[in-house]
């Protein structure tokens, strides 16, 4: 889907130019992607515009030299960040991309030539200022957050003689206090019930959808779910969560009979991969997250439901156990929170038993009660 919307992208900007495909120059590559930088938060380098430029070149759609990837290399202090992010913090892979691809930002317009050992704390604020000329608050805030790991990592390793990450100023982005939105009983049972289980793809969505309805996982989480995750002697599945946090949860009978069927008449004999999910569509690959999340839009349609993501489907299922009077801590070790203040959210939802915990307001000094004058 990414993939797609880069490709819209490419296509709207070649129009604009009064440009066609088949003319399109590494030079007008480079200029298309400093237009997406300034207007978009991801895939506006050189890498990830690559395999789209591959493809096209493979069609015979754009000239094979447009589609020539040249990744740069980065300065040793850049390549240690990248290292610390994986080995130290664990990070996932896409998480680290991004990381990456803001301090390279950083690397390529505020390092001064003397090296990182001659920023300066005016230097480094100026790098957030001119962040949010051209970006939204989210973005600027993301970037703030990157350059503070990455100065405080450059000073703790010795790769600067002084610490610069107070420098980085808090970007504020309050966001407005919302409420954990599920859906009903009725719609979850109708995109389970639409899912066609006389076909492959149907028996793979009925599976999918279970995972994220019954157990609440992330899309990543049974995106990245594999065959050696399964333990059927025990009845019990391993999560791989967020953080590299790597969880056991009960396999319901009703899951497991889904993923079972799945396994002995849908999945393809022939995939060369652990994930318990494949595409069923060529190229043989396993399911993405934004895979996951088209299979519950595709749903939606089918079931005729305005189109929801793959979390409603988790808050849905945290509001079904508030509903049972579960308590939260328990509701935090079946969604797997990292803080109970997470799990604390769960408790807005319950509006009756939040009126019986309010109290009257004192009525001010001197104020008549009762009526009476």
């Amino acid at each position: 889907m990414n993939q797609l919307r880069l490709l819209a992208h490419l296509s709207r900007w070649l129009q604009a130019q009064g440009t066609d495909a088949g003319s399109l120059t590494p030079g007008q590559v480079e200029l298309f992607l400093a237009e997406r930088r300034r207007s978009h938060t991801g895939l506006f380098s050189r890498k990830a515009l690559g395999p789209l430029l591959v493809w096209l070149a493979g069609e015979g759609a754009v000239p094979a030299a447009s589609a020539v990837v040249r990744v740069p290399t980065d300065p040793v202090e850049l390549v240690r960040f990248g290292e610390y992010l994986r080995e130290e913090r664990r990070l996932a892979d896409s998480t680290i991309a991004a990381n990456m691809a803001r301090a390279r930002r950083f690397w390529a317009t505020h390092v001064p030539a003397a090296g990182v050992d001659a920023l300066t704390a005016a230097g480094v604020t100026r790098a957030l200022l001119d962040e949010g000329t051209s970006r939204r608050p989210v973005s600027v805030k993301a970037f703030g957050y990157t350059l503070r790991s990455l100065l405080r990592f450059w000073f703790i390793a010795g790769i600067t003689s002084h610490d610069l990450s107070a420098a980085t100023l808090v970007i504020r982005h309050p966001q407005p206090s919302r409420l954990p939105v599920g859906v009903s009983r009725d719609d979850v049972t109708a995109l389970l019930a639409h899912c066609d289980r006389d076909t492959g793809a149907g028996v793979r969505d009925y599976a999918v959808l279970l995972l994220l309805a019954r157990l609440g996982l992330r899309a990543v989480e049974v995106a990245r779910l594999r065959l050696d995750d399964l333990d059927w002697r025990r009845g019990v599945l391993l999560v791989r969560g967020k953080g590299n946090r790597d969880e056991h949860l009960p396999l319901p009978h009703e899951v497991g009979e889904a993923i079972v069927a799945y396994l002995r008449g849908a999945r393809p004999a022939d995939a060369g991969f652990r994930e318990v999910f494949a595409a069923d569509r060529a190229p043989l690959r396993p399911l993405t997250r934004e895979a996951v999340g088209g299979i519950v839009e595709r749903a939606c349609d089918r079931a005729g439901l305005e189109r929801l993501g793959p979390h409603r489907l988790r808050h849905t299922l945290g509001e079904q156990m508030v509903a049972a009077v579960v308590p939260l801590n328990a509701i935090g070790q079946v969604l797997r929170h990292a803080t109970p203040l997470t799990t604390a959210g769960y408790a807005r939802v319950d509006v009756a038993a939040l009126r019986e915990l309010a109290q009257p307001w004192p009525a001010p000094a001197g104020a008549s009660l009762g009526g009476e004058q």
